[in-house]
């Protein structure tokens, strides 16, 4: 039952956003009673860092971190997230847009612990950027600064190329955004 809540409340926060979806809708999509679903979830915060941590974590897991973690490099990594997006989006017809950037578009300052929930699933996709990037093609270990900040610029990257494409419903500003990014990586020699 705790399942179905997630992925319900999960997908609807995704399509009409948090504010926009009552507990009731979450009790409608989940087809659980009014009493099953308070009792695990007490508040609609509850239920929304619930979403985060079981969730949104997960997928960012799955479509960033593990894919740019296996990948043979960085770039090849980060380019391979991007056609897989891409490609999704496609089949679609439409986005949604992140899970991630839309939750924190949208609550980093309803309550400081979903801000919290939040910026820790951007700490370790951030985190995990870092570590596949700092090795250059001539073999040189970047310092953490520099590691960190190609990571932001990755993430950012991606996150505004996510907005324009939801706002746009086509895939065109990533496929731009992998583009670009693509020439960014190479000339800063983060192919390795």
């Amino acid at each position: 039952m705790r399942a179905r809540v997630l992925d319900a409340a999960a997908r609807l926060f995704q399509v009409q956003g948090y504010h926009a979806t009552g507990m009731r809708d979450v009790m409608q999509a989940s087809g659980v009673s009014s009493g099953a679903l308070h009792h695990h979830f007490p508040t609609k915060d509850v239920l929304a860092l619930a979403v985060i941590k079981d969730r949104v974590a997960c997928v960012v897991r799955e479509t960033w971190i593990d894919p740019v973690r296996t990948a043979p490099s960085a770039s090849r990594g980060i380019l391979q997230v991007f056609a897989a997006i891409i490609r999704g989006i496609n089949q679609r017809g439409s986005v949604a847009g992140c899970p991630l950037n839309n939750l924190a578009m949208e609550l980093s300052f309803v309550n400081p612990r979903i801000r919290a929930a939040l910026e820790a699933i951007f700490a370790e996709w951030q985190a995990a950027l870092a570590e596949r990037i700092g090795q250059t093609q001539g073999g040189a270990r970047l310092d953490h600064a520099r590691r960190a900040a190609a990571a932001d610029f990755v993430v950012a990257t991606y996150s505004g190329a996510m907005n324009l494409a939801k706002v746009t419903q086509t895939a065109t500003p990533l496929r731009n955004a992998a583009v670009s990014l693509s020439r960014w990586l190479r000339e800063r020699g983060f192919t390795r």
